[in-house]
């Protein structure tokens, strides 16, 4: 006696058929391959409506002589590459960049170090002592710009500023009416003492964080060879810290660079200009001084310096990404 067997299905195919039915086209298959395409279309669109489109109508603007009488009248003057031959070929422009890549580098180098030794401290300290540290943390982060901006002007005030006070008390009485603002160097202090204040909490609570999952056997395995704290630090610690710090930097250098609202609150970029980075720079050159084709081409001249100074974190990161899958 023969007896015949029904062949399974071979392959996704023969199964598709067999569960639709012969002749249904797989349309549940379709239904998926759409579906992650179908939700970033609506933050793509957002994206476009208010960062792209803006973007666009800056550099239009970029190459338009547009002052009050264009405004008024509504007219549309285009002439071409003007502005930024104009900017190109001026000192003060080229100057500004120099200062505005200085001042990133030094905020950037003082918010790492101490963000990261905070982040280290939390990870060490007891349950009590971390709850505090880290609501102190997320107060000072969670402070706006400028509200934060106006408590550091008083504390820095010339006459009835904090600051002046205890240094005055202390024996320093020379400075009990120093004028922080007066000149180019103490206000970039003041300003900087500010960036970094604001941006510790970012790096130590994402440090912290980092830290956490980190396997404590690798610490006893590293205690066990004879390592010492430094040893472990260098050994164990700061290889799964590498990615998060590079990650870091990049943001930060993209946060400092463009911290139009500290900079001009705390002086307006004086004396004399002489702490304008290129925010500030283009904001003056633009509304200040009533030239906007001229502040639309700084502006964007700004972003590719920025993207040029962030290429080479933005590659490492990127690898690293592509490293882990």
């Amino acid at each position: 006696m023969t007896v015949q067997t029904e062949r399974p299905p071979s392959g996704p195919t023969e199964v598709l058929t067999t569960l639709e039915g012969p002749g249904e086209p797989p349309a549940r298959g379709r239904a998926a391959a759409l579906a992650p395409y179908l939700l970033l279309l609506p933050p793509v669109a957002v994206t476009v409506l208010f960062l792209g489109w803006p973007m666009v109508k800056n550099a239009l603007l970029s190459f338009q002589n547009l002052n009050m009488r264009q405004l008024i009248q509504h007219l549309t003057e285009w002439n071409g590459v003007d502005n930024y031959q104009e900017i190109l070929g001026s000192s003060d422009f080229w100057r500004v960049t120099g200062r505005s890549i200085a001042f990133t580098g030094v905020n950037v180098v003082l918010i790492m170090v101490l963000g990261t030794l905070v982040g280290l401290l939390l990870a060490r300290l007891g349950r009590r002592m971390r709850v505090t540290l880290l609501i102190g943390l997320v107060l000072a982060w969670a402070m706006p710009v400028i509200a934060a901006t106006t408590v550091y002007q008083w504390l820095f005030a010339a006459r009835f500023g904090v600051v002046n006070w205890v240094l005055d008390k202390a024996g320093f009485h020379s400075m009990a009416e120093y004028n922080w603002t007066g000149s180019q160097l103490s206000t970039f202090f003041v300003i900087t003492v500010l960036i970094v204040w604001q941006s510790i909490p970012f790096v130590a609570i994402n440090l912290y964080a980092a830290t956490t999952t980190i396997p404590k056997e690798l610490y006893e395995a590293a205690s066990l060879d004879g390592a010492g704290a430094w040893k472990s630090f260098t050994s164990v610690t700061l290889p799964y810290l590498r990615p998060f710090l590079f990650a870091t930097v990049f943001l930060e250098v993209i946060w400092v660079f463009k911290a139009f609202a500290q900079v001009f609150a705390i002086n307006q970029g004086g004396p004399d200009r002489l702490t304008e980075i290129l925010p500030v720079y283009a904001f003056v050159e633009g509304v200040g001084n009533q030239h906007y084709g001229m502040g639309a081409a700084i502006s964007l001249l700004t972003i590719l310096i920025l993207l040029g100074m962030t290429s080479y974190y933005l590659r490492i990161v990127l690898k690293q990404g592509e490293d882990e899958l």
